[in-house]
């Protein structure tokens, strides 16, 4: 099988390209930064800047976006989000539109910042988009995705949580950004702490995608998070543990405000995000709960 990866020397998107690597599978990583992508992608793929350049594939990942907490957000980040996603997976499908031989599928990534700002109720793929920026984004995005099933490619999108993995040459994702804090024993819940922490640990995300890559039904909405979520301050409380540190200092809601913006709204409400999709089609996660993933990543014993 030869698999097209957008985002390929990203966080998630190099360790998709290793595993498929490691199974025999060939794998081409599109990729803007083509100089500097070679420490970033495994050995064994093949990088190219132009989708033009790109050789008959079997499936495409679609994981291209400018990360939501690289910059505090304004009109000209917010169209950076944008474009790095939508026009990307518009170009991408274009492309696709435009093959002989088309792909079997398409994996395309989302978030689950589709569903807006919610409580305590648990959400599934059913759920309606909300109506904030992020919501207004993932809808947006999925729909560019959703039009090459008018091609005859199997698609689906996968609404991602957060991603917990060990660090690497990509970055840490969400996690690295905490660790500092809660190893100097100065971590602990934002805001109120009751908010949900929808997460996921990378290894099962890659498996995730894998799956819905390889199983002819899969179509449609995945939610790419754990079965088990947990509120903020619990995440707090698992990380202190793991980690031997305290983790009772709180980030009051207007501090975080100050720091990262608007962004601070995502934090501060959250969602509880079931992934009934996979759980249904047979998924099996090797980290369903937090406790078992941060000892994973961190390399503690149990």
């Amino acid at each position: 099988m030869h698999v097209l990866i957008t985002g390929g020397t990203g966080f998630i998107g190099r360790e998709l390209a290793a595993s498929l690597l490691s199974d025999g599978h060939a794998v081409t990583v599109l990729t803007r930064e083509i100089t500097s992508a070679g420490n970033r992608v495994p050995n064994g793929a093949k990088a190219i800047r132009d989708l033009a350049k790109a050789e008959p594939v079997d499936a495409v990942v679609n994981l291209a976006g400018a990360s939501l907490g690289g910059a505090r957000w304004n009109a000209v980040t917010k169209m950076g989000f944008r474009t790095s996603r939508i026009d990307t997976t518009r170009r991408l499908v274009e492309w696709i539109s435009r093959l002989p031989v088309k792909p079997k599928v398409l994996v395309s990534g989302s978030a689950i910042g589709w569903y807006g700002p919610h409580g305590d109720e648990k959400l599934t793929e059913r759920e309606p988009a909300g109506d904030d920026f992020s919501a207004t984004l993932c809808r947006d995005w999925e729909a560019e995705a959703e039009k090459a099933a008018a091609l005859g490619v199997r698609v689906c999108t996968l609404r991602t949580g957060i991603v917990l993995g060990p660090d690497g040459p990509a970055g840490g994702g969400a996690l690295a950004q905490m660790l500092p804090a809660f190893r100097l024993g100065g971590g602990g819940p934002m805001g109120s702490g009751k908010q949900w922490m929808s997460w996921v640990h990378r290894a099962d995300l890659v498996a995730l995608i894998r799956f819905l890559i390889e199983r002819d039904v899969a179509a449609g909405p995945y939610n790419g998070t754990a079965p088990e979520p947990v509120t903020n301050a619990e995440f707090a409380k698992t990380l202190g543990r793991v980690l031997s540190r305290p983790a009772f200092l709180p980030m009051p809601g207007f501090a975080l405000k100050m720091i990262v913006g608007e962004m601070a709204e995502i934090l501060l409400t959250g969602q509880r995000v079931i992934p009934q999709a996979a759980l249904d089609q047979g998924f099996a996660f090797r980290f369903p709960t937090l406790d078992a993933a941060l000892r994973d990543v961190l390399g503690r014993a149990a």
